[in-house]
């Protein structure tokens, strides 16, 4: 209550500034007999200045507007006042002209918000996820470019209007290295990372309300394909006189009889496998996306593909279980098989853990449990998408059955 009794706030001008008859008019706030002096960036003539009112004389627009102002210079340096209070900070005559001119907060901006979390991240996610992060982090830095010329932004001016303006960026941004746009759910995932960044600063106290609250994530569903089993069939029959091809045909097919992604299959060296009591082998590991805990038996066909590589060059080099190329040529390479072999899908790397979730396990018979356990899914949900899938098959086999009695019965 003392700091209360002893605040005081005038309005004067400072004579020994005078220009053209004009002198600047400051703000002085007094508490406990200590001053501190704000100028309000406002001249007046010094002949219409009441002193001891602390306003400008008169009635014209000019002095009315000038007198405005002041009332609302006084209304926010009371609100500092009044904060400085209510948050048991000490208050000075110089804690208050600081919270009025927003001295005393330090403001965080995206670019520093970012490397906080890349930074605090490093040893809790992996590179590959933290190189995704960049790469939204780079997007961003062009749109506040393009939108704003700027090369920083922030957070306390983060809102729902922001959001929605970078969305529409990411969406119609032309890249110079490759000709697609952006698909939709590729853009869904930059500003999921935004937006976990974004809530990290709220829970922080950084920014005083999450812009994201009225933001409505929302994914396209995409069709997961897999490859059938006379597909499958026809690239284990593939040989070539190309000897990369029919590594990265084993490697594939690896993938298809475990499940394995090409991150986890990079990894596997003789220390991930395992022997129980029936003389059984598993596959041991970590799956890298999750950290989750995999333990996969061998079945004959991945064990025979293992067979073939343990004493080739590539792996002895490497001391891993299968030759390693990058994704990229395994994608390359794979799209040469599949013209060899007459498929017509956009064969990739994932596909095969597509078909191991599918072709190989679903669809025969292995319980939707065990599935998900197998791909080290954290929730079941994730594995019902490929449920779904085979369900569909049923049905799409079931309408050719009924064609073919309808048929035989005419």
């Amino acid at each position: 209550m003392k700091n209360r009794s002893t605040f005081s706030l005038i309005f004067w001008v400072c004579s020994s500034r005078i220009k053209n008859n004009q002198v600047p008019v400051y703000a002085r706030i007094t508490v406990n007999g200590k001053r501190a002096n704000i100028s309000i960036q406002r001249r007046v003539n010094s002949t219409d200045w009441d002193a001891a009112r602390g306003i400008m004389r008169g009635t014209r627009q000019e002095s009315k507007l000038l007198n405005k102002y002041l009332d609302q210079v006084r209304s926010k340096i009371y609100t500092a006042y009044e904060d400085l209070l209510s948050e048991n900070k000490m208050v000075t005559a110089q804690a208050i002209k600081n919270r009025y001119l927003g001295a005393d907060k330090f403001y965080r901006s995206l670019q520093e918000l970012f490397e906080y979390h890349n930074e605090i991240s490093r040893h809790s996610i992996s590179a590959h996820t933290l190189r995704h992060y960049k790469v939204t982090q780079g997007y961003l830095q062009k749109f506040l470019r393009a939108k704003f010329n700027l090369e920083d932004f922030r957070l306390i001016y983060l809102n729902f209007s922001f959001i929605k303006d970078f969305e529409f960026f990411i969406k119609s941004y032309q890249p110079t290295d490759h000709q697609r746009k952006m698909g939709h759910n590729t853009a869904m995932k930059h500003l999921q990372r935004l937006r976990k960044m974004v809530t990290m600063a709220y829970h922080h106290e950084w920014i005083p309300k999450d812009p994201f609250v009225r933001f409505k994530s929302s994914y396209v569903k995409k069709r997961r394909e897999f490859l059938t089993r006379e597909e499958l069939q026809s690239i284990e029959d593939f040989q070539s006189s190309i000897n990369r091809l029919n590594i990265v045909k084993d490697i594939f097919l690896f993938s298809c009889y475990t499940g394995l992604s090409y991150i986890d299959i990079t990894k596997l060296t003789m220390d991930n496998i395992g022997m129980d009591f029936d003389g059984n082998q598993w596959i041991e590991t970590e799956r890298q996306k999750t950290k989750t805990a995999l333990k996969i038996p061998l079945l004959n066909q991945a064990r025979d593909i293992l067979k073939r590589y343990q004493d080739h060059p590539k792996t002895v080099h490497s001391k891993t279980l299968l030759p390693r190329y990058s994704n990229q040529k395994l994608n390359s390479y794979l799209k040469e098989i599949a013209d060899f072999c007459g498929i017509k899908k956009h064969l990739t790397f994932h596909i095969a853990r597509h078909t191991f979730a599918t072709t190989i396990t679903l669809t025969n018979g292995v319980p939707i449990e065990t599935v998900s356990k197998l791909l080290g899914h954290t929730k079941l949900a994730t594995t019902q998408i490929y449920a779904r899938v085979v369900d569909k098959k049923v049905k799409d086999d079931m309408a050719m059955l009924n064609a073919k009695l309808n048929n035989s019965s005419d």
